[in-house]
């Protein structure tokens, strides 16, 4: 007759409390184990652990085949001596000694499981145990030191390793791949690339209406690529967001995710480029004495209201064609007015702070970095997906909301405004 488990709780530890208190004698002989500086809590812990696990098992089989009664035939289900097994624990497996039934006339065929036991391993295992453990950064070979040594636990292999994570890091990808925004009204999308030796991952974040940030999706491609920047905006639409709404991109300069934005979204939607990525551009190409100078102004320029703040610029750009640096002058030229977007909107300046620059998205990026900077060989784009998906879930736990996020009011009622505005048109 099988009988129903339920999952016991950290809660429910109160009543095994409750439980010990009442009957103290049982707990003398730990004390004593204590006292006497024989035993290590730890290695206490782990061997009461290990003897009630097999308690448990013992208790379970006896509902099952009944007592033993030497002598003594049972029923159906007889004892049949016991065998080594092991339960998966959070970190590790631990072997017990767990009994043996077995259905009389049956043969080797009439082999049947504990409840118990079959109920303690028909969990989780050491799967998401591992991913959160290898998302910080340890690797597969030092992961036999993080784990506790204990006698008696069955090892955990590099391999066996490798193989749990790469399945849960899977899962993780399709976790991500499969979210849904039709119920998030998203008002921001920041584009960006990384990449992971030879393989780029465009990546995308959203931020909603109260200012909460979501990884969106990422597909293998650099940033440079039309076509793979199309397919994660075409991605992103299938999955639920709006391609009629209106939404402030932000990316990194780059005309292919230009191209794609158009493609998909059409050109209704502001772009903003991130002004870090223009101001690196441009200092890249000037000598070092006249870096810190071109900085400062174009970081003065971008505080004006956006026609001054263009004219400003222009001056410099024909300041720099004058003095002989043509390709500084042209990268200032290049996508101006879209690094002046935010201002544009008429935001408010914490709120142009955060919308300006991919900054945000480069948060996410670094936590990423950290939790994959142990790889030192990527096989292949698919790998790559799979640590970059349970990087970005993980990251994602740690995101608040955006700076100005009070003000994104603002941004919605410029949006739809817009929107009504071509409506009417229309």
């Amino acid at each position: 007759m099988r009988r129903s488990y339920q999952i016991v709780r950290r809660s429910d530890t109160k009543k095994i409390v409750e439980f010990f208190a009442k009957n103290g004698q049982m707990l003398l002989p730990m004390v004593e184990l204590i006292e006497g500086a024989r035993m290590a809590v730890d290695e206490l812990i782990d061997v009461m652990g290990r003897a009630s696990i097999e308690a448990v098992l013992l208790m379970s089989a006896q509902g099952v085949a009944g007592e033993k009664h030497q002598g003594k035939k049972g029923g159906d289900v007889c004892w049949h001596g016991r065998q080594s097994g092991f339960v998966t624990l959070s970190d590790r497996k631990l072997r017990v000694s767990k009994p043996r039934l077995r259905r009389k006339g049956r043969g080797k065929g009439g082999e049947m499981e504990v409840p118990a036991y079959e109920a303690v391993n028909a969990g989780p295992g050491m799967g998401p145990k591992l991913l959160e453990i290898m998302m910080r950064g340890v690797s597969t070979r030092n992961f036999e030191k993080v784990i506790r040594e204990m006698a008696d636990t069955v090892g955990v292999s590099k391999s066996s390793v490798s193989r749990e994570f790469v399945e849960q890091s899977g899962k993780e990808l399709e976790r991500l791949s499969q979210r849904r925004f039709d119920d998030i009204r998203l008002l921001v999308i920041y584009v960006d690339g990384l990449v992971f030796g030879e393989v780029h991952v465009i990546c995308a974040v959203g931020v909603d209406e109260q200012g909460r940030k979501h990884v969106l999706g990422m597909v293998e491609g650099a940033s440079e690529n039309s076509e793979s920047a199309k397919s994660l905006m075409e991605d992103l639409v299938e999955r639920g967001v709006d391609p009629d709404r209106r939404y402030l991109f932000v990316i990194d300069g780059s005309k292919a995710l230009r191209k794609a934005i158009d493609a998909v979204f059409g050109t209704k939607s502001p772009v903003q480029r991130c002004r870090n990525h223009k101001v690196r551009n441009v200092c890249d190409k000037l000598p070092e004495e006249l870096k810190d100078q071109v900085k400062a102004v174009m970081r003065a320029a971008y505080k004006l209201p956006w026609q001054d703040g263009i004219s400003r610029l222009k001056q410099q750009a024909d300041w720099l064609a004058n003095m002989g640096h043509m390709d500084a002058s042209k990268s200032l030229l290049e996508g101006l007015e879209e690094t002046f977007t935010v201002n544009r909107l008429e935001l408010s300046p914490s709120l142009r702070r955060c919308l300006c620059s991919t900054n945000l998205i480069d948060s996410p990026h670094s936590g990423v970095r950290l939790r994959t900077g142990r790889v030192s060989r990527w096989k292949d784009g698919r790998m790559v997906l799979r640590w970059a998906a349970a990087s970005f879930l993980a990251t994602e736990k740690s995101f608040r909301r955006i700076m100005g996020y009070r003000d994104l009011w603002m941004l919605k009622a410029n949006l739809e405004e817009k929107v009504g505005s071509q409506e009417r048109a229309a």
